[in-house]
């Protein structure tokens, strides 16, 4: 293993050693209890399996809404959602896809390839981690932006490592007799609506329950980690990131309106435990007996799980191919050698503060243009306990754009359609005298975005899918107000 996978190997298992005790001195170490850590999907002696086994481990439970159109079967009470794709054979019970996007192996390794995907064969001593992709297929979407084919998908990222690792045996203080080999899922992201704003992502602690069950959103199908399977969406429980902008699931929208631009509970249909399916999880998946004793006698209907095919056998479904040419990856999965910085820092981040610039037309009674970009520049700063975030607002205005502003601005979210600001800074005016007078300056107002990425004006998405207008009231001077101006904003951008 290398370095770099065993400093994160030590981050990860520090919180989850057992039911919230600190971790056990070496001297005093524990029995061999693996199936008590939470987030290892699998775990034992057999170091080679097929791709298809390896994602059966993994996959997660679909909760849908009681009132979901086209749930059962007309002529009884099986559930036939998800659907197979259309150029596909049809099959008797639900199915869902699973696409492994990324396999990280340690130098030299190799992957077993065979035709079919799923059937190549990969040894757990060589891999350090992987993405890994389940999505779920439904014939139409309704409620606000309605349209024919729906793709969703979830990403669940997972390392691979031994029980005689140093850093498993300081972290969890146990000692195993025989040499093990776990599979731990460290984060599940379920990519609400496509947009990474929206997504709700799931990172793994003490009290997350797997297999992960998965709340679709009635008629739209958008997924919402349940991190503890009690089939309710609960903010900065379920989801631990970006929890202001996590779209949540929000049933309601299938009667065509937005409501609010912020999640509200009352937007949530309560699940009832006949409308889950469950996925096929192999005999000595060690999940079993915890998803017995969460079920109890009520039925577990199962789905087939299926290899995600080429995104090219699409275009014979007319309207199809678009929703499946970003989530192909040919000849999957793509294979990488382990261990970098990088790769660890994109585990944490993501990357997503590369697509949070924003830019407008400035206009406060002298014309001009902004630039709001990261707190950091590089990286996104989230307001502690509130939520939302502090980003910097720079802007040019007036004759030659001669005037400069610099002001520290808050925003509840980045992708509300509807949202409120406060920001504050100062401003260096020149007239045309060539003096010049700096103010403090105080901002407060309403912003408006859209998604233009399903919509006739869609093109303009290729610099970003959030477009909008900013409507504010601004004063000079501190203590005292020397004036009032009005602020209006149109560009592009989530800020």
């Amino acid at each position: 293993m290398s370095r770099a996978l065993g400093l994160l190997l030590a981050v990860l298992l520090s919180p989850l050693a057992l039911a919230g005790e600190a971790p056990a001195a070496p001297e005093k170490a524990r029995d061999c209890r693996l199936e008590t850590l939470r987030g290892v999907v699998w775990h034992g002696t057999q170091t080679v399996l097929p791709l298809s086994r390896l994602a059966a481990y993994a996959a997660p439970v679909y909760w849908f809404s009681p009132d979901e159109p086209k749930l059962r079967a007309e002529d009884g009470e099986a559930i036939r959602l998800p659907e197979a794709l259309p150029f596909e054979a049809a099959s008797p019970t639900p199915v869902v896809y699973y696409q492994f996007s990324e396999l990280n192996l340690e130098e030299g390794a190799q992957l077993q390839r065979r035709e079919n995907p799923g059937d190549s064969l990969v040894d757990l001593r060589q891999v350090a981690s992987f993405r890994l992709y389940y999505y779920a297929y439904f014939a139409t979407e309704e409620g606000v932006g309605a349209h024919e084919h729906d793709v969703e998908g979830v990403e669940f990222k997972a390392i691979v490592f031994s029980t005689d690792s140093e850093a498993f045996r300081e972290h969890t203080g146990m000692r195993c007799s025989t040499r093990q080999w776990l599979v731990y899922v460290t984060r599940v992201s379920a990519k609400a609506h496509g947009l990474f704003w929206y997504w709700n992502v799931s990172d793994t602690t003490q009290e997350t329950r797997l297999p992960m069950h998965l709340l679709v959103e009635e008629g739209k199908h958008a997924l919402a980690t349940d991190k503890n399977s009690d089939g309710y969406y609960t903010p900065g429980y379920d989801v631990s990131r970006h929890v202001n902008d996590a779209w949540g699931v929000r049933d309601a929208t299938r009667s065509g309106q937005l409501f609010s631009g912020a999640y509200q509970a009352w937007m949530a249909k309560v699940r009832q435990p006949e409308d889950r399916i469950f996925p096929p999880l192999p005999e000595d998946s060690p999940l079993r007996p915890g998803l017995e004793r969460l079920v109890g006698d009520d039925p577990r209907p199962e789905y087939a799980l299926r290899p995600m095919p080429s995104a090219a056998l699409a275009r014979s479904v007319r309207g199809l191919y678009p929703f499946l040419k970003d989530k192909d990856v040919p000849h999957w999965p793509e294979v990488s050698e382990a261990g970098s910085l990088d790769e660890l820092s994109d585990w944490i981040d993501e990357g997503q503060s590369l697509r949070s610039l924003s830019f407008s037309f400035y206009s406060d009674g002298a014309l001009g243009m902004a630039l709001v970009t990261p707190l950091l520049l590089v990286k996104n700063v989230e307001a502690p306990i509130a939520g939302g975030y502090l980003v910097n607002r720079f802007y040019l205005k007036d004759t030659s754009l001669r005037d400069f502003g610099w002001m520290l601005l808050y925003t509840p979210s980045a992708s509300r359609w509807f949202d409120s600001y406060f920001a504050a800074g100062v401003e260096r005016d020149k007239d045309d005298s060539g003096a010049r007078r700096t103010d403090f300056v105080l901002e407060t107002g309403l912003k408006l975005r859209v998604n233009l990425s399903h919509s006739p004006l869609r093109f303009l998405s290729v610099l970003t899918p959030f477009w909008g207008v900013r409507f504010g009231v601004k004063n000079y001077g501190f203590q005292d107000i020397d004036r009032l101006t009005y602020v209006f904003e149109v560009g592009a951008g989530v800020w």
